[in-house]
């Protein structure tokens, strides 16, 4: 594509879009390069963003502010309450994992290619029957039956489970059912727990 025509399309969006948008793009077959801020196919990649998920195997965490996390928590909390319910998972875990994960954005395309609220990986998404990892009702339900696979895994033990979620199943067997000493996964556990129980406060 034409630089200038990219720069263009750049400045535009960056003066008109909302303070919490992020930009998408992917070129066809056709070379035609296609834009979007709400991305439905895996073939968008971010190109301008206000918020990045990190860069973990089984999603990417995020600092996120106080106010973005009770806004989303207001707008997914009835996805999330009927994904708890139906495979019998914390609703407080699952919020803090959102929180963690993605900040509630349900745009975030991680660095590794983690989609949505809970970033999950396209392998984990195909395992749980995601087609589309931006739909917040896929993503949500997707994660929640991860999770709790994951507790079932390792005998509910929500330190091991949550460790599992960040740096994958295998890694906490390897390394003899405990948490992995991968420096990110030693922060995000107790960042999630302490969500956790946040969350728990007040639902």
């Amino acid at each position: 594509m034409n630089i200038r025509l990219l720069a263009l399309v750049l400045a535009m969006f960056t003066f008109s879009a909302p303070a919490m948008a992020d930009m998408y793009s992917y070129t066809d077959a056709n070379g035609i390069m296609h834009f979007s801020n709400v991305p439905d196919n895996r073939k968008y990649r971010l190109i301008l963003g206000t918020q990045r998920a990190g860069n973990n195997p089984a999603g990417a965490s995020s600092n996120t502010s106080i106010q973005v996390s009770r806004a989303g928590k207001e707008r997914f909390a009835p996805i999330v309450d009927n994904a708890a319910r139906a495979h019998q998972v914390d609703p407080a875990l699952l919020h803090a994992v959102i929180t963690a994960e993605s900040g509630y954005n349900p745009s975030v395309v991680s660095p590794k290619g983690a989609v949505g609220l809970m970033q999950l990986m396209p392998e984990t998404a195909r395992r749980y029957g995601v087609e589309n990892s931006f739909d917040p009702v896929q993503n949500i339900t997707g994660g929640a039956k991860y999770l709790s696979d994951l507790l079932q895994m390792f005998n509910n033990n929500i330190e091991l489970a949550v460790a599992a979620y960040n740096a994958g199943e295998n890694a906490v067997i390897r390394y003899g059912y405990s948490i992995p000493p991968y420096r990110e996964t030693l922060a995000y556990v107790p960042k999630v727990l302490k969500l956790q129980k946040k969350y728990g406060s007040i639902l």
